[in-house]
Formats: structure tokens, sequence, C-alpha cells
């Protein structure tokens, strides 16, 4: 079985919610650990980079709650991803 572990994800989001709800709603989907750092700020949106790490990391429920909290997905930075060795039979 593949597992994501890690995922730097780069997202541009409205100022609400702020980044403490943003990483609130992602984390909740898993046992999930989110580090945002803002990048950059304008007048109605803020760049942010989102570290998400966990034991396996559902990148599909992720991008669904990005959108439902008005944010877009720029692009997937770094990932770490596990493999399984299987055992010959």
């Amino acid at each position: 079985m593949i597992r994501v572990r890690r995922l730097v994800l780069d997202i541009l989001k409205p100022h609400k919610p702020n980044c403490l709800d943003f990483g609130k709603a992602v984390a909740n989907l898993g046992a999930y650990t989110v580090t945002l750092t803002v990048i950059e700020k304008d007048d109605q949106t803020e760049t942010v980079q989102a570290v998400i790490e966990g034991i396996n990391v559902d990148f599909e429920r992720i991008q669904n709650v990005i959108a439902e909290l008005g944010a877009s997905l720029h692009s997937i930075d770094e990932v770490e991803v596990e493999g399984e060795v299987e055992s010959a039979v």
C-alpha cells in the first residue's frame, strides 16, 4: 500500500477564514499536523504555504476542503510518499 506522509502545497486563500480556522479545517480531515505560513498578502487574498503531515494524507479530501473554503490550490511543491514491501508467498 502506498501512503502519502507529507504534502507541501501553495494555496491562494481569501483573508477569511483566517489561517487558524483554515488549518483547523484541514487538520480535522484526519490525524494531520498542519503548518501554514503566509508568504504574501494583498488587499483580498493571502498566499500560504501549507505543510500537511500524517500517516496517510488524503489529498483528494484536502483538495475538496480547500475549494470549500474559497481557496485555490496553486501547486504541489513537495511530497513524501511511502511504499510497502510486499512479502513473497
